[in-house]
């Protein structure tokens, strides 16, 4: 075996200096063993791979290294927000509401539990943070950026970064370039530095590891083979020096290695349409097993709520590739100098976080749930923005005297909203409203949509297990026979839960009193399986979960069971009388008990649960519905919940809606309510923080990142007389005719009112505004006013910085009337006054000039300081 010494000269860690050895410089190390390495092991470092089962924790990718040489294997995790592996991991507050903060701390913060939490869970890349712009709130990612503002998203994204990579873990921040719904994007030279590119810009500076290139073409070519953006934009420009990845399946041709390309995820051959192109022989993958993981969804993977998903549009037509990096080389078509060129930007990058000296040991340790529980619920505090307040909010003693908690979020938390990307949270930190308040007062809780139902009645009910001929089985922990209109029911709480890792079918029959829709829910854990009615396949897990062959509580609903269980829930059109069942299911790799239930919610069950929502408002002194929304359907609340808070306001004059939702929805409500708190989606200690702002214990104060519109169709993105606009066109491309005009900027070029402007939000107490001045620095500009706390509480606010337009515009550039430059977040104490100081950096003060391709300062500017985009009190010139 080799003593540290000789193993240190093999790797090439020493070297000969002035007749003694001595450690390699960064670079001469990265070089050494880039001399060191064969061709094929340079080959092997441009893709992923796929990491063996028995030590892979279902993370989104995995990198080789190159064992032989000390250079260690790599985990690659999704997010955000969070961590997303097989194991549960921390539930944090949704991308949207941390840019709701303004506060820089926050976003370090939550930085900082990113990292400890990925090397917690043996991970060493985070695929976050997530930087696009909240172009078109239509499109089902939209809810996952940082706003409409890339300044502001920069900001936050930049500090994230920081927090993460104080850890030791690396940042990929994504999707590189102008991924806000379209497949492909026309966008002039001005809006791509000055709005897409900037965010990107700001984590550059903060020295993120890594960026993600995007599905989209830009232009006319596609992200990841785009030597546009990557080569001149990203590189020469921005000065990037770390390493691009692909999103999964974003590779087209093998030639993209020459445009700027450095890592192709995941790099093996996933199914006919995902192939691996920079596989060195061929499209085939060493892992044909691997292709099982595209699993069919169920014929409609909608909430009962939510209208059911569009189809998906075809396939686009990709170039004929050239596959295979082998046949490439043998060409000429990519040169071995290009290869080394990609491998050395990841070589740089784990040389600079440690990992050749130290490799990271990728085991699994518990987190640090309790320790960054304060980080947590400050963050999903900071987050919220109080809408509307009509002398409501805080509760006072006479409204916990006679309280009415109505709707699903009022019993359990919302934590995390919608599953995706993002870790789905720890069940037992996540306290609903209704534990935390009961104690204070008189409580009366309506849940009016009831979304964990209650057991079946079945009967004719067989089973069998792995092998096993049917069998006539008992259901439910009496032991009544199944003939008997028995429940199929096995759960820990029952104390009937089956063994894991076990497969089992069953079949049988129910029977329904009348014709209607039904929500039927299938309720597992610790297993996938199916539902089948009358033949149809009408409810399924993810074949292999999220990630990692594990069912995850929250997967599937808005909420898990009031037990735990995750629950895929559909509504079904019954006729009146006997239906067939089958239910199928398999342990899967998590180890726990098998736990399955069937479900459901009957017609009269859910009208029954709604009138008495309805009758516990109207008895009540004050009434508080908790509404959400996911996204969908576009711009309303799903269900029957705008139906929902009307009644309960036309029975109870003082109602109080807390909103759980990331997207702006229409209020047909807004008048007949009292107040409204966005909660947002608060994270694992989004109770106890929920509750400190309705009770006043913490005055909201954080800020809209988006602008609220009156309709829909007032955004740049969906308006009818700009079809072009408009993101996933059929058969066309979307062109960002706009410019810079999106967001308040396009309402401010419209003259259009919002409902709520960008960087709104209400307080518990005052502020004043005076004695602004503004001066050039050497490296930008410095804002001086002075801030007054004059009501009655303790409270933050979020003094805002905008730049108006120059005095004399150049031709052909355009300019926002107004647009943010710099923002902070202070506390002051009731009566408190501060001398505030913000800076503008230089670049915020310039343009991008189209016919000199540079920036360019734009002097003789005024400076706008407020607490909105339409809330501006004081001006200054600069």
């Amino acid at each position: 075996m080799m003593n540290a010494f000789a193993r240190s000269l093999a790797l090439g860690v020493l070297t000969w200096v002035g007749g003694a050895f001595a450690p390699l410089h960064a670079e001469d190390r990265v070089e050494a063993l880039l001399q060191q390495m064969t061709q094929g092991e340079k080959l092997s470092l441009v893709r992923g791979a796929a990491e063996p089962a028995a030590t892979s924790q279902g993370q989104a990718g995995y990198w080789p290294g190159v064992p032989r040489l000390g250079i260690p294997a790599l985990r690659l995790a999704d997010g955000p927000p969070g961590v997303l592996t097989r194991q549960a991991s921390t539930g944090m507050t949704a991308t949207m509401g941390l840019a709701a903060t303004f506060s820089r701390d926050d976003a370090r913060a939550n930085g900082l539990v990113i990292g400890e939490d990925a090397r917690a869970l043996g991970e060493d890349v985070v695929l976050e943070p997530y930087i696009n712009i909240h172009r078109d709130q239509t499109w089902e990612r939209a809810y996952n950026t940082f706003g409409e503002d890339p300044f502001l998203a920069g900001e936050i994204a930049a500090a994230e970064v920081r927090g993460i990579q104080q850890q030791g873990v690396m940042a990929q921040a994504k999707h590189f370039i102008a991924y806000e719904g379209a497949d492909d994007v026309f966008v002039d030279e001005q809006a791509l530095h000055e709005i897409y590119a900037a965010p990107f810009a700001a984590v550059i500076e903060a020295g993120v590891a890594s960026i993600m290139c995007s599905y989209n073409r830009i232009n006319g070519e596609y992200s990841c083979g785009n030597a546009a953006t990557l080569q001149r934009l990203l590189r020469e420009e921005l000065h990037f020096e770390g390493f691009v990845t692909s999103d999964w399946g974003a590779v087209h041709d093998t030639l993209y290695l020459n445009r700027g390309l450095d890592l192709e995820m995941p790099g093996y051959r996933l199914s006919d349409n995902f192939l691996a192109y920079l596989d060195a022989a061929s499209s085939r993958s060493p892992f044909d097993s691997v292709a099982q993981m595209a699993v069919p969804p169920a014929p409609d993977d909608a909430l009962p709520e939510e209208p059911p998903h569009t189809a998906e549009p075809p396939p686009m037509s990709l170039p004929a590739p050239a596959i295979g990096l082998h046949a490439a080389l043998g060409s000429g078509q990519v040169l071995e100098s290009t290869i080394d060129a990609a491998v050395r930007r990841i070589l740089r990058q784990l040389k600079r976080f440690g990992y050749l000296d130290q490799p990271p040991s990728h085991a699994v340790v518990p987190e640090r749930t309790r320790e960054h529980a304060p980080i947590l619920q400050k963050t999903a505090e900071d987050a919220s923005v109080l809408l509307k307040n009509d002398h409501a909010l805080p509760l006072k003693p006479e409204d916990l005297d006679n309280l009415a908690l109505i709707g699903p979020g009022a019993g359990q938390l919302i934590a995390i909203g919608v599953s995706g990307e993002k870790a789905l949270g720890h069940l037992d930190r996540q306290i609903g409203p209704l534990k935390l308040l009961q104690d204070l007062g008189h409580m009366h809780f309506a849940v009016a949509d009831d979304m964990t139902g209650e057991a079946m009645p079945v009967s004719a009910l067989s089973y069998r297990d792995d092998s096993g001929p049917w069998h006539e089985a008992t259901a439910g922990s009496d032991g009544a026979a199944a003939r008997s209109a028995a429940v199929l029911e096995y759960t820990m709480q029952r104390g009937t839960a089956l063994p894991p890792a076990t497969k089992h079918r069953w079949r049988g029959e129910f029977s329904t009193a009348t014709d209607g829709d039904y929500v039927l829910n299938l309720q597992l854990l610790g297993a996938i399986g199916s539902l089948s009615i009358d033949g149809r396949r009408v409810a399924a897990t993810d074949e292999l979960g999220l990630h990692g062959g594990v069912l995850q509580s929250s997967e599937d609903n808005l909420l898990p069971t009031v037990d735990g269980l995750d629950n895929v829930r559909r509504r079904v059109h019954l006729s009146a009388g006997a239906h067939s069942f089958a239910l199928e299911l398999h342990g899967d790799s998590s180890g726990q008990p098998v736990q399955v239930r069937l479900a459901w919610v009957t017609p009269a069950q859910r009208r029954i649960a709604y009138q008495e929502a309805i009758e516990a408002a109207r008895r009540a002194h004050t009434a508080m519905v908790f509404a959400w929304s996911r996204g969908r359907p576009d711009f309303a609340l799903p269900g029957d919940q705008d139906a929902l808070i009307r009644d309960v306001a036309a029975v109870n004059s003082n109602t109080i809606v807390v909103l759980n939702a990331s997207e702006p929805m229409a209020m047909p409500w807004l008048s007949e309510v009292k107040a409204i708190l966005l909660m947002w989606y608060p994270g694992d200690e989004g109770g106890p923080a929920t509750v400190n702002l309705l009770l006043g214990r913490v005055s909201p104060a954080g800020r809209l990142p988006f602008t609220w519109p009156v309709k829909v169709e007032d955004n740049v993105a969906n308006d009818p007389t700009h079809p072009e606009r408009h993101s996933n066109r059929a058969g066309g491309s979307t062109r960002y005719s706009e410019g810079l005009f999106i967001g308040y900027r396009w309402f401010d070029q419209q003259q259009r009112a919002p409902l709520f402007p960008f960087g709104f939000g209400l307080s518990y107490t005052r502020f004043a505004y005076s004695e602004l001045s503004a001066r050039r620095t050497v490296n930008g500009a410095l804002v001086r006013f002075k801030l007054s706390n004059r009501g009655t509480v303790t409270g933050d606010e979020v003094p805002q910085v905008y730049l108006g337009a120059p005095r004399n515009r150049p031709t052909g550039v355009q300019f926002a009337e107004r647009a943010l430059v710099g923002f902070d977040r202070v506390r002051l104490a009731a009566g408190e006054s501060r001398i505030m100081e913000v800076h503008i950096p230089a670049r915020q003060l310039q343009y991008w000039s189209t016919a000199q391709h540079r920036w360019i300062d734009a002097p003789r500017r005024t400076v706008y300081v407020g607490a909105s985009s339409r809330d501006l009190r004081l001006r200054a010139s600069l």
